[in-house]
């Protein structure tokens, strides 16, 4: 029976590193004056964006990730403490950062975790919620070789994981054959599994993986991106 992995790309297979190092270099030295660490300010910067895209998907106004990414940017440093937003950076420090989302870079161990599961038998996917050329940049940037027509974003649904109905196209679409879902992060995993597939989930990214809140257990979990593929390999004999 043929088996398929499906793999989250950014946070999973590709670090947010390249975009902390970018505030750092534009902001750094202002953000410290202030007592905001470049990393905890982007990482505030992300997750404030996601729950806006978020909440503009479930209501039905879908936005890109960028564009929103792109708008929140004055706000969050308001809300970091900032009391001039728009007196302590410019438009184009913004769109700088927000350009260095396109040279985030592939975790440790991404080549070796597709190979192995490639040499045991399966196919392997990636659905992002970001554009494919973007996304499909990171691995060819990183020197992994991925077909571009096995990505899949839900961007074009106008729809946004973890809604499940960004997972169910990809999902219906192998039938009976065996399928997995892979991501580092556990929202994005429980989800898939809630729709079928089976869950693997990495904890390179989050560390904490604060299962007791989502009510779903995983199928594998793991450190690494190659532990959890020679997992997967295991629970598939």
């Amino acid at each position: 029976m043929p088996k398929h992995v499906v793999f989250d790309v950014v946070g999973t297979c590709v670090s947010y590193s390249a975009f902390f190092t970018s505030i750092q270099k534009v902001l750094g030295p202002r953000l410290l004056a202030h007592n905001i660490t470049p990393k905890l300010f982007g990482f505030a910067w992300m997750e404030s964006s996601e729950r806006e895209f978020t909440y503009l998907s479930i209501s039905s106004r879908y936005k890109p990730y960028k564009q929103v990414f792109s708008t929140m940017f004055y706000r969050m440093l308001w809300m970091s403490g900032i009391d001039n937003p728009r007196a302590f950076a410019t438009d184009a420090e913004r769109d700088e950062m927000v350009r260095s989302y396109s040279d985030l870079e592939l975790r440790e161990g991404v080549k070796e975790a597709f190979a192995a599961l490639r040499e045991a038998g399966f196919t392997v996917w990636c659905l992002t919620t970001g554009d494919v050329e973007r996304v499909h940049g990171y691995f060819t940037r990183g020197g992994v070789d991925f077909p571009i027509e096995n990505f899949r974003s839900c961007d074009g649904l106008g729809v946004a994981k973890p809604a499940l109905a960004a997972y169910k196209p990809l999902y219906e679409s192998f039938g009976e054959e065996e399928k997995w879902f892979a991501a580092a992060h556990y929202w994005d995993v429980s989800a898939a599994k809630i729709v079928g597939f089976k869950g693997a989930y990495c904890s390179v990214y989050e560390k904490e993986d604060c299962k007791e809140l989502f009510d779903v257990d995983m199928d594998v979990m793991a450190d690494t991106l190659p532990e959890m593929a020679q997992k997967i390999i295991e629970a598939s004999k």
